[in-house]
């Protein structure tokens, strides 16, 4: 539904007439709002970031909050948990209108949110940072720690979490900080508890067991909103969903009358695969053959093969996916090939029918192979450092005069790949850590894209970006091979996967087990060859 100044009024009465046409207004559903906003709207410097939106959440009930970036879910959860004053509308807890100054007249409604990135103290315990704050005093002096040990120990049990209440913070992995911080929730009694992103640095398995969490709190009788860029997580946990787009409310529906298209149509006013795939021949010359591939890493144990026999063409124009499960060995090919690997390699790697000898990223570079590897914050990117500077760090010293860096060469590289990429930002000295997840990762891109590489390597390149990007990546990637740029991209996604793919390279338990060609390729049949067939355990040579 679009909306504009002079249909909004109608727009927002069809939206209601819909909500109560689908049994969202009953007087049972009523009933069980814990929290209600109705009409709000915030701006910041003139600028409108929510325009009358509505959301509303049950008690006992996972809702999900969907939307790209910029389109006013964070506002809105900022304001309902006290950090943002100073909106116009109405937010109501329990039917009884509130106005929150601060974090702590919220908390003291029942509402606590768990921001993406994570607010507790390395130093302190697992029990001092549950009760931070609030300690529990001997003669109101002295910190009671065994008290609050046992406190915290009680609530961890309740969530069947096994965590030392004395462990360090700091030594606890993501997914267990996550959970300190929903039993930090629970302590302070909250009946609404909102989760930013809660799986963004999670394993599949920390994913799991938080999902197992959320279904215990929201059958306890906990209301939990659930925002995530990750539409598969969603499908799976919620309830309901409401969407957000450039400041406006879409819609809200139950769940079960929603697939992955309509939420995605929904979010971002149209097909997410509907990317015009224009006429390219991905057919042409031969540019990259790598034959019997095989890579090595140290363990415990000694040497792991965890790459072994794999060969493939791959040429200019042709995008070629690499599928397979977690751990199956995809990461390592394009690592073996870019030279980045701590392991030990093996087999040959031909560029334009000429045997290369690649040990490390700088030849890689030299020969004209980029890779955008999987994690942009920690290895694709300095996060403090300008978007000219992130550009241009490849090339530094060949745009160097007599061992002087040529700043004005850094910088038209970085206008250049802004205006090729619409990467958007105030300018090219803003600090990368700034931008948007999907502009980060077009950044990352436009570093390697000024080497002109001729192979271009692309690790999960729109994991962590909301599904507006996404189709903007999408298209580069097209426009890309095009160009006659030889790609091969791995995701994990199967549908993104077989979007962007003429032919697919499965692997499992590190070893080639087909290539698919696009007519051939299918979720179906891409999992069948995925499944592992034996533990890869065999020592190597």
């Amino acid at each position: 539904m679009k909306f504009d100044e002079d249909g909004r009024e109608a727009a927002i009465v069809m939206e209601h007439r819909s909500s109560i046409a689908h049994g969202h207004a009953s007087a049972a559903d009523q009933s069980n709002v814990v929290l209600s906003a109705e009409r709000i709207s915030k701006s910041f410097g003139g600028i409108a970031a929510l325009v009358d939106v509505g959301f509303e959440l049950r008690r006992g009930e996972v809702h999900a909050l969907m939307g790209e970036n910029g389109a006013g879910k964070s506002t809105l959860m900022k304001i309902l948990s006290g950090i943002h004053t100073g909106y116009e509308g109405a937010v109501s807890v329990d039917g009884r209108p509130v106005s929150f100054a601060g974090v702590r007249d919220a908390e003291d409604a029942g509402i606590a949110i768990i921001h993406q990135e994570l607010n507790l103290v390395p130093e302190l315990s697992v029990a001092d940072n549950i009760f931070l704050g609030r300690e529990k005093l001997i003669v109101g002096l002295i910190v009671d720690r065994k008290a609050s040990s046992r406190g915290a120990g009680a609530l961890l049990q309740r969530l069947g979490i096994e965590l030392d209440p004395e462990a360090r913070v700091g030594a606890l992995r993501v997914g267990e900080q996550q959970l300190v911080e929903i039993a930090k929730a629970l302590s302070m009694s909250a009946r609404i508890l909102i989760m930013d992103e809660p799986t963004s640095a999670l394993s599949p398995a920390e994913c799991q067991r938080l999902f197992r969490i959320i279904r215990q709190l929201a059958e306890s009788g906990v209301a939990i909103v659930y925002i995530s860029h990750r539409i598969d997580e969603v499908m799976h946990l919620a309830n309901r969903v409401t969407v957000f787009r450039d400041g406006r409310h879409v819609l809200t529906r139950p769940m079960a009358e929603l697939d992955e298209n309509a939420i995605i149509s929904a979010m971002v006013g149209r097909d997410l695969l509907a990317s015009s795939q224009e006429e390219r021949d991905p057919g042409g010359r031969t540019v990259l053959s790598v034959s019997n591939l095989s890579l090595s890493k140290p363990d415990r144990h000694g040497w792991r093969q965890v790459v072994d026999g794999v060969s493939f063409d791959l040429a200019a124009g042709e995008i070629l996916g690499i599928g397979g499960l977690l751990g199956s060995g995809r990461t390592e090919i394009m690592e073996a090939i870019f030279g980045s690997s701590d392991g030990r390699a093996g087999g040959e790697i031909r560029l334009d029918g000429r045997s290369v000898d690649i040990r490390s990223p700088r030849d890689a570079r030299r020969l004209g192979i980029a890779l955008v590897s999987e994690d942009r914050k920690t290895q694709g990117l300095h996060l403090q450092a300008s978007i000219s500077d992130n550009v241009a760090l490849p090339l530094v010293g060949s745009l160097a005069r007599f061992g002087i860096r040529s700043l004005a060469g850094e910088q038209g590289l970085a206008r250049q790949a802004v205006r090729a990429l619409g990467i958007r930002c105030r300018d090219i000295d803003q600090a990368a850590g700034t931008l948007s997840g999907g502009n980060q990762q077009k950044v990352v891109i436009g570093k390697w894209l000024a080497t002109r590489p001729r192979v271009l390597l692309l690790d999960e390149p729109t994991r962590g970006i909301d599904v507006g990007a996404k189709r903007e990546i999408y298209d580069l990637i097209f426009k890309l091979a095009r160009d006659g740029l030889a790609i091969a991209v791995i995701s994990s996604e199967l549908p993104e996967l077989l979007h962007l793919s003429d032919r697919i390279l499965v692997m499992a338990d590190g070893r080639q087990t087909g290539i698919l060609s696009r007519d051939a390729a299918s979720e179906e049949a891409i999992m069948r060859l995925a499944a592992p067939r034996r533990t890869l355990s065999r020592p190597a040579a």
